[in-house]
């Protein structure tokens, strides 16, 4: 049965056309993938669906009824959820008063009655939650779960979500799948975007492929496969594999021995890490989310107190290139224009600026190189960061922090958000600034992704270095083992 059917949506925003006579049909209780390159649409069209956007033409059904959709509270009336990638909950309240935050005013209300149904609902979707906790206090997987419970609270029947397993653990990603197929299973209809093919594959029903704003396919899983789908999104073939050259190490361009790093609530999170980095090598740094990588890299970046131990870098302030792994909180400024975030390191220099005036001129054909270079989708360089697709922020960061040739470069999730044409080109960059004799940090928590870029790959866990192992000998199963706590493997 057709549970929603969308017909010649279209949506401009000034001389750019995002969504241009889109068609598409979802059937309950299916999984459907939503696909396209970053800035192919994706996220305009579900913000059609969720009344933050209306389509300047086109008709959206509802099980076989036209509906009109003003506002987010009227998508949530039609029974839309959608759970974005960056979570929408505030963190000092549990989870009781994050699900019920927005809902019927009731003058009269007994949160222990609320926990209650809300326990009652966790537990009939097989949500393992507790309604009690503070959800600052719970694992981002958990997290998910609350948004998920969130929108079922609101009597979601159609689901959408944004890049959910762009922060998740291993095992929490195979939580998910199973909590989606459950939802499906009782006639939910989830839309699931992802740039994951891997996951689309194994997960969804179907999928509609958009490219520059255009249904290029609507297709039955079974029938395609993550080759076909790689090609749709980005208009050629993507090479899977990366052709990296054998590396040649130069000088040591950074040391770090015995460091100790403190988080925010000043609990010990990097534990005596000791290792060199030298200049035309790629050091990865492989671990589940949360074990200490983005508090040593801000420590490398200067962007943190180190506690104990010394971090000597042999190159200059300006010659480090810090990728953070929050584009949004710590990467750009998103009420600034593209011109300026690719300008925030250097606006106080020539030939950006001379004698205290900013030569504007000069910063317009910077910003429209780098949208040409790194394939921002953008109409002009003034426009806002906040009006970008996720993964064209990402490319902001990079054009930014790759100018100038910097001597090294911290890379913390550099990928995240991309599709699989810019992460083939992220990837190739890197490499490239490898071959010129730029030292790299890169850290993700994608295994297969670090094993493939990295010369070497530290594993850490718990604030410490467990191993550093060789990219060209050591394994998945091996790196998987150590990365979740188990102990240095004999190499006899």
């Amino acid at each position: 049965m057709t549970y929603l059917r969308l017909e010649s949506i279209t949506k401009s925003f000034g001389n750019f056309i995002a969504n241009d006579d889109i068609n598409l049909i979802l059937n309950k209780g299916n999984i459907h993938a939503l696909l396209g390159e970053n800035g192919a649409g994706k996220t305009t069209l579900m913000n059609i669906l969720c009344g933050l956007y209306q389509p300047d033409a086109g008709k959206i059904y509802l099980e076989n009824k036209p509906v009109q959709i003003y506002s987010p509270a009227m998508a949530i009336q039609r029974g839309i959820g959608m759970i974005h990638q960056h979570f929408m909950l505030v963190p000092q309240l549990t989870v009781t008063e994050n699900i019920i935050l927005g809902t019927k005013l009731d003058l009269r209300l007994n949160l222990s009655e609320k926990s209650r149904e809300i326990s009652q609902l966790a537990k009939s979707f097989n949500l393992d939650v507790d309604p009690l906790a503070k959800v600052g206090d719970l694992p981002v997987g958990i997290q998910q779960r609350v948004e998920i419970l969130k929108a079922l609270y609101r009597q979601a029947k159609l689901l959408i979500l944004d890049e959910p397993t762009a922060v998740l653990t291993p095992p929490e990603v195979k939580n998910l799948a199973k909590i989606l197929r459950q939802l499906a299973d009782r006639d939910r209809t989830i839309i699931f975007i992802s740039h994951k093919l891997e996951e689309v594959m194994n997960l969804c029903d179907t999928v509609t492929v958009l490219q520059r704003g255009k249904v290029v396919a609507n297709l039955n899983i079974k029938e395609t496969n993550s080759q076909e789908l790689a090609r749709l999104m980005v208009g050629r073939e993507v090479l899977f594999q990366l052709n990296k050259p054998p590396h040649s190490p130069g000088d040591v361009l950074l040391e770090v021995q015995g460091l100790q790093v403190r988080d925010e609530r000043d609990l010990l999170v990097v534990k005596d890490v000791s290792f060199q980095l030298r200049s035309g090598e790629i050091l990865g740094i492989a671990g589940i989310d949360g074990n200490g990588q983005r508090e040593l890299a801000d420590a490398i970046a200067n962007l943190r107190q180190i506690y104990a131990g010394t971090i000597s870098k042999k190159t200059t302030k300006k010659s480090i290139a810090y990728i953070p792994e929050d584009r949004q909180k710590m990467g750009l400024v998103m009420g600034f224009s593209i011109a300026k975030n690719l300008i925030l390191k250097a606006f106080k220099f020539l030939p950006f600026c001379r004698s205290w005036l900013l030569q504007y001129s000069v910063i317009n054909h910077h910003a429209n190189s780098a949208i040409e270079n790194f394939d921002i989708r953008a109409e002009n360089p003034a426009i806002k960061v906040s009006q970008l697709s996720g993964g064209n922020q990402q490319k902001v960061v990079l054009a930014r922090e790759l100018s100038g040739n910097p001597d090294l470069i911290i890379a913390m999730q550099p990928t995240r958000g991309l599709d699989v044409g810019a992460t083939e080109y992220v990837q190739q960059k890197l490499l490239a600034e490898r071959e010129r004799g730029a030292a790299i940090l890169y850290i993700s928590t994608e295994l297969e992704e670090v094993m493939v870029v990295s010369d070497r790959i530290a594993v850490m866990y718990e604030g410490k270095f467990v191993d550093i192992l060789d990219a060209t000998t050591s394994t998945v199963e091996q790196i998987g083992y150590l990365m979740t706590g188990g102990k240095v493997l004999d190499s006899k």
